[in-house]
């Protein structure tokens, strides 16, 4: 089989070709994707060429692990059946075009254990899923504080927000310097960092993946208090010792989802605890990807571009 895909031959070297794919062996879906999303942390940084190194990290590759579509062929006894609505984390079917991360491809072959069915009437919205069960990784667990202060009101901060609330927990804080996007709040409030004077916060989820912001969320902490790495920094972090000394501050890195997250995450959506609404922006055919690629990751209006392989199929 082949398929269509986007393929990155090295930073910003971006193009739509026709790449082989693996045959499906027992155990396997073939799935013909309709939309995927572009991830404007980890693509960005394969994409500019600034991602420092990574396990199966190479050129060229397949980029994208935010992908929803329809199951097409299914290995008996894997519970999925053709015309299941699925979304996937991306796929390693391409030969020798890496799949990293692999869902931007108008098909693919991937293990059933990595698919996740979804309702039906999710479309364009259904890509999210990784990063809402992402945003869940971060705050779900018995020993994991739900954020007072976050920082960055793009899709993951918006996410970790609506999160917050549907846990139960007292609507956040949002810092945001970019005055486009403090807009959208749905129950809690956004601000620019130089207008909040608290100095008491006792959990500081910072999803702006800035390295140098560590000294200013220290300042705003309580006694005691935490913050939650949760974006990607590929620069080296450090911090002034002493101001974090004081106030004992502790530190803890949230990494990607698990099956569990996605699952559950899934599950609050179905329930209506959690909206997708209003989180995509930007919409592009794939056969216009490069444009689409650059746009995500250079206009600041954008806060989630989506494309549309329904063309493609």
């Amino acid at each position: 089989m082949h398929s269509t895909a986007v393929i990155l031959e090295g930073p910003k070297a971006l193009s739509l070709g026709t790449v082989d794919l693996t045959a499906p062996a027992d155990g396997d879906l073939v799935v013909d994707v309709r939309h995927s999303g572009i991830s404007t942390g980890t693509e960005k940084l394969f994409w500019s060429g600034q991602m420092p190194p990574f396990p199966g990290m190479g050129y060229p590759l397949v980029p994208g692990y935010e992908a929803a579509g329809e199951v097409v062929e299914a290995s008996p006894g894997t519970a999925f059946k053709p015309g299941d609505r699925v979304f996937v984390p991306g796929a390693n079917c391409y030969g020798e075009v890496k799949g990293l991360f692999g869902g931007a491809s108008n098909r693919l072959v991937t293990a059933a254990d990595r698919v996740v069915k979804i309702d039906s009437t999710l479309k364009a919205e259904g890509a999210l899923l990784a990063l809402a069960a992402t945003a869940r990784h971060a705050m779900a667990g018995l020993d994991k504080a739900l954020p007072e202060l976050i920082v960055g009101h793009g899709v993951f901060g918006r996410l970790l927000a609506r999160l917050t609330i549907a846990a139960g927990g007292k609507p956040p804080t949002v810092w945001e310097i970019d005055t486009d996007r403090q807009t959208g709040a749905t129950g809690y409030n956004v601000l620019h960092p130089d207008e909040d004077e608290r100095r008491d916060y006792t959990c500081i989820y910072d999803a702006s993946g800035q390295s140098d912001l560590l000294n200013t969320l220290i300042a705003h902490l309580t006694k005691g208090g935490e913050i939650v790495l949760a974006g990607f920094y590929p620069e080296p972090l450090s911090f002034a010792f002493p101001p974090a000394f004081m106030r004992e501050a502790r530190m803890r890195i949230a990494a990607e989802w698990t099956r569990e997250d996605l699952v559950a995450t899934r599950d609050l959506i179905d329930h209506g605890a959690l909206s997708l609404d209003g989180l995509i922006t930007h919409t592009s055919d794939a056969g216009d990807a490069a444009n689409a690629y650059q746009t995500a990751f250079e206009d600041p209006a954008c806060l989630k571009m989506i494309l549309n392989w329904e063309a493609s199929s």
